[in-house]
């Protein structure tokens, strides 16, 4: 059982923001889908500016920049966030018109939890094991009946 605390109070709202802010941001690059040509160019759009916010973050904190033979250290695998990044957002932004928001969302919180209930259990991609239970398997279940709910217009 997680212990609450101060930090996890705090954590929990930020934490929340996080999907707030991923719907919100799906809306804003379906209506600008709207004005472009393909799911790809807002995709396109929305990594531009993030990538240029990201250069400034980058830039202004004190970190020590990576050289370029610390990048290449980096194994192959690791540099897939960015194209999994890309279907993300770019196919978001192709279903949410045709399924809508709701329903998205709850497809992709329940993909979520099953990968994420994999990757604890298998402890895949260097995570600390913590096995499935009956406990986080039932509220799987659960979410995925409400997903399953929400598919009602």
């Amino acid at each position: 059982m997680m212990k609450i605390s101060s930090q996890l109070l705090l954590l929990f709202p930020l934490t929340l923001a996080i999907g707030v802010m991923l719907t919100i941001q799906t809306a804003l690059n379906t209506q600008m889908r709207m004005y472009l040509h393909s799911p790809l160019q807002p995709a396109f759009f929305s990594f531009l500016i993030g990538t240029i916010v990201l250069a400034v973050m980058v830039m202004l904190q004190s970190a020590p920049k990576p050289q370029l033979n610390e990048l290449a250290q980096i194994p192959w695998y690791l540099w897939l966030g960015g194209l999994i990044g890309v279907y993300a957002i770019s196919m978001s932004i192709y279903t949410a018109p045709k399924i809508g928001f709701l329903i998205l969302s709850g497809l992709v919180i329940f993909g979520q939890l099953l990968m994420s209930m994999l990757l604890d259990h298998f402890g895949w991609l260097g995570v600390e094991k913590n096995p499935i239970n009956w406990q986080r398997l039932l509220g799987a279940i659960v979410i995925f009946i409400g997903v399953l709910l929400t598919l009602q217009r």
